[in-house]
C-alpha cells in the first residue's frame, strides 16, 4: 500500500530514495516508462520509490489564463493509479507562488536534497524546473556529482510514433477521440459524479438516465456525443458494476440550454439519486444530433444501445 505524504515538514527518512518529480496528470504510458525505471532502480539498490507531485497543478498558479487547464486526474484519482502502479511513496507538495519563485539552485539544494536525500533522481525527457524553468538535466546532474546522487533521464514514450503527453491525451478527449486517448493512457478514461434529479424525460421513453453532477470544475469531460461506458455505482456503500451508454451535450432535440452528462445504465432502473457513479469511457458511438421529435430520438437511442452492447462485449 502506497504512503501519501501531504506535510512537507513531516516527511520520513526514506531508504535509498529513488525519486521522480512531475504532475503525472493522467498517469499515462509516458509516465509508465518513468515509473517502471523508478521501480527497477529501487529494486536494484534496495531502495524506496518516491514520486513528488503538486496540488494544485502548477499551471493553475503560473498560467497567464488561470482556470483554463482541465485535469485528467484529480489528486485522489492520481493517488489511486500510482498505488496500483506499485509506488511506495507519493509526496503531494502544495504548489503556490512562493514555491514557483524558487530558483533552480534553491529547488535542488533546499527542496530536493534537504527534504529527500535522494540516492537517484529520474526525470522525463523534457523536465524543466525552477523560476523561469531554468533548471534542466545538465544542471541536476552537476549538483548530483557535488551532493552525491545519481540522475537518469528517460526518453519520451512513443505510441504509434507519437510521444505521449498529458496535452495530447486532453486534446484527444476534447475531440471525442476516446480510442486515441485510451491508447495513450493505457486504461479507459474515467470520471465520477453525483446522480442528481433531471427532467425525467429519459424514463418516459424507456431510457432512464442518471444525470451527473461533477464536483470538481477542473476535471476534464470528453467532447460532446454518445459513448459506450461502464459505470461503478456506489449506492450506500454497496458497489456494483454496470454497462451503459452516455450522452454529453446540450440535448438539442428538447432545446437543452446547458451542457449535461447523462448515463443510461443498460438493464437497470433502480432509484440512484444522490449516489456516486464512476464512469469509464470506452468508445465513441456518434456525435450529438438534433432529431425531428421525441420518436426520432427514441429510435436512435435504441440503435445506440445495440451499438453500446456490441462495443462493450469486445472489451470484456
Amino acid at each position: 500500500m502506497m504512503h501519501v505524504h501531504e506535510h512537507i515538514e513531516q516527511l520520513p527518512r526514506f531508504k535509498n530514495a529513488v525519486i521522480t518529480i512531475g504532475t503525472f496528470d493522467g498517469v499515462h504510458l509516458g509516465h509508465k516508462a518513468i515509473i517502471d525505471q523508478l521501480k527497477r532502480t529501487a529494486q536494484e539498490i534496495g531502495g524506496e520509490t518516491v514520486i513528488i507531485t503538486f496540488d494544485p497543478h502548477p499551471r493553475t498558479i503560473v498560467s497567464s489564463v488561470p482556470g483554463d487547464l482541465k485535469l485528467l486526474t484529480l489528486i485522489h484519482e492520481k493517488a489511486k493509479l500510482l498505488n496500483e502502479a506499485g509506488i511506495d511513496h507519493l509526496v503531494v507538495v502544495p504548489f503556490n507562488t512562493a514555491f514557483a519563485m524558487q530558483t533552480a539552485d534553491e529547488y535542488i539544494r533546499d527542496f530536493l536534497y534537504e527534504k529527500f536525500k535522494p540516492h537517484t533522481i529520474i526525470i522525463g525527457y523534457d523536465h524543466r524546473f525552477g523560476k523561469g524553468r531554468n533548471g534542466d538535466f545538465t544542471m541536476l546532474e552537476a549538483y548530483g556529482k557535488e551532493l552525491g546522487f545519481t540522475v537518469d533521464e528517460i526518453e519520451g514514450q512513443n505510441v504509434a510514433e507519437v510521444v505521449v503527453s498529458s496535452t495530447k491525451v486532453r486534446n484527444a478527449l476534447l475531440e471525442s477521440n476516446i480510442e486515441k486517448a485510451n491508447s495513450y493512457l493505457g486504461y479507459s478514461y474515467f470520471f465520477s459524479g453525483k446522480v442528481i434529479a433531471g427532467n425525467q424525460l429519459g424514463r418516459t421513453i424507456g431510457f432512464p438516465t442518471a444525470n451527473l453532477q461533477i464536483a470538481a470544475a477542473e476535471k476534464l469531460i470528453p467532447g460532446n456525443g454518445v459513448y459506450a461506458v461502464t459505470a461503478v455505482l456506489n449506492k450506500h456503500n454497496v458497489i456494483s458494476s454496470h454497462k451503459g451508454m452516455m450522452n454529453i451535450g446540450f440535448r438539442p432535440t428538447v432545446d437543452g440550454k446547458r451542457r449535461m452528462i447523462e448515463v443510461n445504465l443498460l438493464d437497470f432502473s433502480d432509484d440512484i439519486y444522490d449516489c456516486t457513479l464512476e464512469v469509464h469511457v470506452h468508445a465513441f458511438i456518434r456525435g450529438e444530433v438534433k432529431f425531428d421529435g421525441i420518436d426520432g430520438l427514441k429510435a436512435q437511442l435504441q440503435k445506440d444501445a445495440m451499438v453500446a452492447r456490441e462495443l462493450l462485449t469486445k472489451i470484456e
